[in-house]
């Protein structure tokens, strides 16, 4: 099983390049648990809520890495093994906690060193802001520094990442390069 992680501030068009990658590959995506858990609970949430959402992430990509493993094995055009694409990762709580609360539950540390992918998609925070109810940053400064603190994580951990940059079509080429290039190792 490949697993791509696709990691960034809010608005970088990182749930859509999950998709479309998904969809050029023929495999699966697994979207962010976030996302449902504040649609269903409101923007109120606190420091144990972050806890629980990264509880439920970790437990949906398990999920999605079952499925994906079957989807595997009834489909032989897939001469490269089981590929996943994960919208978020536990690099993505720990700046949420830290960066809103300026603390990090010890669980989201421990996945951190537990858990492996084998690439890491940093989206650029280069996309117009897309104003949605879930997101909280829509200023460009605190873009920046969200981008800066991810860029930060990936370059002191040893998993390749590829920065994703530009415009839709352009985003898109960048990550179907860098997945093909892990592919080919």
């Amino acid at each position: 099983m490949k697993k791509i992680a696709i990691i960034g501030p809010e608005s970088t068009g990182k749930s859509t390049l999950c998709k479309e990658l998904a969809t050029h590959y023929h495999t699966l995506w697994c979207p962010e648990f976030a996302r449902g858990y504040l649609t269903e609970h409101g923007m109120d949430y606190t420091y144990d809520d972050l806890l629980t959402i990264a509880k439920g992430q970790v437990q949906q990509e398990e999920e999605y890495v079952n499925k994906a493993e079957r989807l595997q094995m009834t489909d032989e055009r897939k001469a490269n093994g089981p590929i996943l694409f994960i919208d978020t990762d536990m690099y993505v709580m720990k700046v949420w906690c830290e960066f809103v609360f300026g603390q990090c539950h010890q669980w989201i540390l421990d996945r951190i060193t537990e858990r492996r992918y084998d690439l890491y998609l940093l989206c650029k925070p280069d996309l117009p802001w897309m104003p949605d109810p879930l997101r909280e940053y829509p200023d460009e400064q605190r873009r920046q520094k969200l981008y800066h603190y991810y860029k930060d994580l990936l370059a002191n951990q040893t998993t390749p990442w590829v920065e994703i940059s530009g415009m839709n079509e352009e985003r898109l080429k960048k990550a179907v390069e860098a997945v093909d290039q892990l592919l080919k190792n």
